[in-house]
């Protein structure tokens, strides 16, 4: 069934412990986090989990609509982390929006409680007033055929492959579509929390992302996290740095990456 999700697994206790970077260092350094450090707590139905350390990050759930009203923050912490030029931000904005309506879309996003000793790296991403800043988000959906990445994927992995390589990664595929932490909060280990608990209720044969095609910091989670190469120097249309496609077979196993070529087996 398209777009289907485990509420069992996302009421159960999430493997914190598989993700979670050995401790948390700030500018303001609590005592070393470890990863049992995380209490993951099930809440209602709107609310699937929520994770929290003593004066440290919290992971919460945003169902569409909570999504949508928090638009201004998300979008901050994206041009913070990505640097866009101003004039491309409107178009963000729509795409964030149009992706939200699509079948079974599912964000997460990290926040950090405000206090009198840890004030947001930046007063905007501030979520209407209530006394957090969000530092972090990833998102993701359902792809299906009529998806702008998802047909210029199948299209790109049917050349490579052929059919039955496409079919084997983008026939029941979750699409991580953004993942972004705030320049102040990375290095965290909040990517490394975020992107699994974005995909762990999901049942889904397969996740797939795209990244830019370097040996960058994202590139390297991604790979620890069980992602791994399944294009490589692709160029969307429009854009001009080559990226590389990546997936994995759900759940994650975090240090075990299929073959890239290859077809994923449960």
């Amino acid at each position: 069934m398209a777009g289907r999700l485990d509420s069992r697994r996302a009421a159960a206790s999430f493997p914190w412990a598989d993700f979670w970077e050995p401790q948390v260092r700030g500018s303001n350094p609590a005592p070393a986090v470890t990863c049992n450090g995380w209490q993951p707590t099930p809440l209602s139905n709107a609310l699937a989990y929520a994770t929290r350390v003593r004066s440290g990050p919290e992971l919460l759930e945003f169902g569409k609509a909570r999504f949508l009203a928090e638009l201004d923050a998300l979008i901050d912490v994206y041009t913070a982390a990505m640097h866009p030029p101003q004039q491309q931000l409107p178009g963000r904005r729509s795409i964030m929006e149009r992706h939200a309506q699509f079948p079974s879309f599912r964000s997460v996003v990290m926040t950090q409680q405000d206090g009198p000793t840890r004030a947001p790296a930046d007063p905007r991403a501030r979520s209407g007033g209530r006394p957090y800043t969000i530092v972090g988000f990833a998102y993701g959906f359902h792809g299906t055929d009529g998806q702008w990445w998802h047909d210029l994927v199948r299209r790109a992995l049917t050349n490579v492959g052929g059919y039955d390589l496409a079919q084997t990664w983008l026939g029941d595929s979750f699409e991580v579509a953004e993942v972004h932490v705030h320049p102040d909060y990375q290095g965290r280990g909040i990517g490394r929390v975020m992107v699994p608990a974005l995909v762990y209720p999901r049942l889904e044969r397969t996740a797939l992302l795209s990244t830019a095609d370097t040996d960058s910091r994202a590139r390297r989670l991604y790979r620890g996290l069980g992602f791994s190469d399944l294009l490589t120097g692709y160029r969307f249309p429009g854009t001009d740095p080559p990226y590389a496609v990546m997936g994995a077979v759900l759940p994650l196993r975090p240090g075990s990456a299929p073959t890239a070529r290859g077809n994923p087996a449960r």
